[in-house]
């Protein structure tokens, strides 16, 4: 049981020669005062020889024969890289709260910045740097000295130095990187045989145990212990988040290093840690063993990450764009643009459509489908479950390598002049230059289309699954909606150039 990071032993309660009523209870009032989470009831049914089998879960002698075996896995990792500029048009780091100098990898702070999350409180990924210095862990998974660690500890390095718990120092090379997972694999240069450990084969479950060790503030091998706090956590820090969150204490330096089962097995990469102060305060977030073995895999054969490519832009379906859609409720992941000459448009797929299953298991959100496509091996064939105009359908795909960079057709300048306003949605527009989709002119501050997210510049390209192209036509439409008693109506907006699709109320919403 832990609490306020301390491992608090309940060894006594297990061990007494009540009567299995007794204990039951006994049980119940031990976990309902250390944890909050559970009622009396809920335990009392629980016979004693199960009671016992939850207790024997912690190590009765602590953790220390488990760190023993692990620790000499567990490595620093050293970081010389060349100093990055400050650039304040695109600044790319932030100043640590602790003044240890600058930190170029504070993605997560703009996140919440950019969400109005922000309040004092930081995403921080666990490393420090100071000087074109940056200091990490890792851990060895290979007898031939292959380290996993944190993208961000060695990016841009230009020298890498790995020290065991032991003193034992060896220069290293960066056999390859994936920024969109935050992984990193490193080799030593050494021809010894090390010891190593294995990524766990089985994803751990919220309330297992999970014992942390990595190199916080440059003190050495150091172990915190805690719970499985929650997993699929998405903290924006790239598409395909998919976080084991704990409670451990996770600290500067803690970066890259493994957080263990109680078998020794790596259930995952610790990365960062929600905090106000930038110190952990039992929220920390770790890459998990299922993510990580595929992206090493990849970076220690190929030296870099393949995934699979549908080659569409998706949005999550909300209750309003259910809705439009005739959806009887929210679900799957709705196709706001298809790329040209992808694997996507080949298929058949078409910009409003909802993809709701691939290979016969559902897709619950857009961060759900970006990860089964990215796991899939390039030229296999999968078969898509969409809606499309209240129908339902599968559409066989060949999947695709996904390409290096985006390509996507810049937006044309579109005339000055002004249209009338569309006063229902607080906006005026006008036909496109290129006649495609009207142009956002102007828009009232707090009119219902900018309370949506809808900017001047945007272009409404369609309106309900129908192009659009004549202010009037839009207003037509809009009127006719009303009239048939719809509660909104679903914009496809070009922002650039990126489409979302947009659900806006007909009647006025409420501030």
């Amino acid at each position: 049981m832990t609490t306020n990071n301390k491992t608090i032993s309940i060894d006594n309660v297990k061990k007494t020669k009540k009567p299995a009523k007794m204990t039951a209870m006994l049980l119940a009032g031990a976990l309902v005062g250390a944890t909050a989470l559970t009622t009396i009831n809920s335990i009392v049914p629980f016979q004693s020889a199960q009671a016992e089998t939850i207790l024997n879960r912690a190590p009765a002698q602590g953790f220390a024969d488990l760190v023993e075996k692990v620790m000499p896995t567990v490595v620093s990792v050293e970081v010389r890289f060349a100093p990055v500029v400050n650039n304040e048009a695109d600044r790319s780091f932030s100043y640590d709260n602790q003044n240890e100098g600058f930190s170029p990898f504070d993605q997560f702070e703009r996140f919440f910045k950019r969400n109005g999350q922000g309040h004092g409180k930081k995403m921080h990924p666990r490393s420090r740097s100071r000087g074109g210095r940056a200091a990490g862990s890792g851990f060895i998974i290979s007898a031939d000295g292959y380290v996993v660690t944190n993208n961000h500890v060695v990016k841009n390095a230009s020298q890498v130095l790995v020290k065991f718990a032991d003193g034992q120092e060896y220069q290293a090379k960066v056999v390859g990187t994936d920024p969109k997972t935050d992984l990193a694999v490193l080799k030593l240069n050494s021809d010894k045989t090390f010891a190593h450990v294995k990524l766990a084969g089985k994803d751990p479950r919220v309330g297992d145990w999970v014992v942390a060790v990595g190199n916080p503030f440059g003190l050495g091998g150091t172990v915190t212990t805690g719970i499985v706090s929650a997993n699929g956590r998405n903290i924006g820090s790239g598409p395909y988040d998919n976080f084991l969150q704990i409670d451990a204490s996770i600290n500067k330096g803690n970066s890259g290093g493994p957080a263990f089962n109680l078998n020794g097995e790596v259930i995952g990469v610790n990365t960062a840690i929600y905090s106000p102060s930038g110190g952990s305060v039992g929220i920390g977030f770790a890459i998990p063993a299922s993510t990580t073995r595929q992206i090493v895999d990849d970076l220690i054969n190929k030296g870099s990450v393949t995934r699979g490519w549908l080659g569409v832009q998706i949005q999550t379906v909300t209750k309003e764009i259910a809705e439009s859609l005739g959806l009887k409720t929210p679900k799957g992941t709705l196709v706001a643009g298809v790329n040209k000459g992808s694997p996507a448009e080949s298929a058949g797929l078409k910009t409003g459509d909802t993809i709701i299953s691939v290979d016969g298991k559902d897709i619950k959100n857009p961060q759900e489908l970006a990860r089964k496509i990215a796991t899939v091996k390039p030229g296999s064939s999968l078969d898509v479950g969409i809606i499309r105009k209240g129908s339902q359908r599968t559409i066989k795909v060949e999947i695709g390598a996904m390409p290096g960079a985006d390509k996507m057709a810049s937006l044309g300048k579109s005339k000055q002049t002004m249209k009338p306003k569309l006063a229902k949605l607080g906006i005026a527009v006008e036909t496109a230059d290129d006649g495609h989709g009207l142009v956002v002119r102007d828009i009232a501050p707090n009119g219902i289309a900018a309370q949506k997210g809808i900017l001047r510049g945007d272009v409404i390209v369609e309106i309900d699954g129908v192009d659009i192209d004549d202010p009037a036509a839009l207003k037509a439409v809009l009127e006719q909606s009303a009239k048939m008693g719809k509660q909104s109506v679903l914009l496809l907006v070009r922002s650039k150039d990126r489409q979302r699709f947009v659900a806006l109320p007909l009647k006025k919403e409420r501030s």
